[in-house]
C-alpha cells in the first residue's frame, strides 16, 4: 500500500528548493532553512505534527531524535546517517533514504556535523533536544 502523505512530501521536496517538507492529509509544511533549525521551529510552534510524513535533505541522529519528539510516522532523507536509521528503528518510525552514510559530515567537509557530535552517547530524545539546543546556542544558531 502506498503512503500518499510520504509520496506527496517527496514530490513537493523534489519540486522546490526545500530542505524539509512535512505532509499529512491536506496540510503541508515546508522549509528552506538548513540543519535542524526547521525541526526546532516546528517543535516550538503551534502545529501538532503527530502522524505527519517527512521528506528531508539530510537526517542524522540529532534530527532523528527531533522527529521522534515531533511524533512523525515516517521519514525519507536524501542522506541519512546509520545512527539516524538506528534511532528510527528503535522508536518504530518507518524510514527510507537515498544514501546511507556512516555519519553526517559538517558543512566544511572536514569533520563530523556539530549536531551529530552534540548527541553522541545520548539515547533519549528529550536529552537529545537539550543537547541540540545547547549546541545551537553555542554556535549562535537561532
Amino acid at each position: 500500500m502506498k503512503n500518499c502523505d510520504l509520496e506527496r512530501a517527496r514530490e513537493i521536496f523534489d519540486s522546490g528548493d526545500y530542505t524539509c517538507v512535512l505532509c499529512k492529509g491536506e496540510v503541508t509544511l515546508t522549509s528552506t532553512e538548513r540543519g535542524v533549525k526547521p525541526l526546532l521551529n516546528w517543535l516550538d510552534g503551534e502545529n501538532v505534527l503527530k502522524g505527519f510524513s517527512a521528506a528531508d535533505k539530510v537526517v542524522g541522529r540529532a534530527a532523528a531524535f527531533l522527529y521522534i519528539l515531533m511524533e512523525v510516522k515516517e521519514v525519507y532523507a536524501g542522506v541519512m546517517s546509520e545512527g539516524a536509521a538506528d534511532v528510527f528503528a528503535k522508536y518504530g518510525i518507518q524510514f527510507g533514504y537515498g544514501v546511507l552514510a556512516k555519519e553526517i559530515i559538517n558543512r566544511k567537509g572536514d569533520g563530523i556535523c556539530p549536531m551529530e557530535q552534540a548527541v553522541t552517547g545520548i539515547d533519549v530524545p528529550e536529552q537529545a533536544l537539550v543537547a541540540v539546543r545547547e549546541r545551537c546556542r553555542k554556535l549562535n544558531i537561532t
